[in-house]
């Protein structure tokens, strides 16, 4: 296979950020970039999205109490959203 080299223009703080991240992916920036390539001729257009999913401590914080009242059988159910209003005195 015959390579060639691509040049591009961007922001350096757009760079830099873009590496970091791809850095924690566990890649590098021609690896990235050659896979968005390929994948976008074999999709026929911008192919994926591919990031980091880190929840803000407030969501992370809602997600684990949602997890302990599912493993908690004593925990209420609530089979309709008028059951719940009704519990919630909404």
């Amino acid at each position: 296979m015959a390579t060639t080299n691509l040049n591009i223009r961007t922001d350096k703080v757009i760079k830099e950020q873009a590496e970091q991240i791809f850095n924690e992916l566990g890649l590098n920036m021609t690896t990235a970039v050659n896979m968005f390539l390929r994948t976008a001729i074999r999709e026929q257009g911008i192919p994926f999205e591919l990031k980091l999913d880190v929840p803000n401590a407030i969501t992370a914080a809602a997600i684990e109490e949602g997890r302990k009242l599912m493993e908690d059988p004593l925990a209420p159910r609530y089979s309709d959203m008028e059951s719940l209003r009704e519990a919630l005195e909404v």
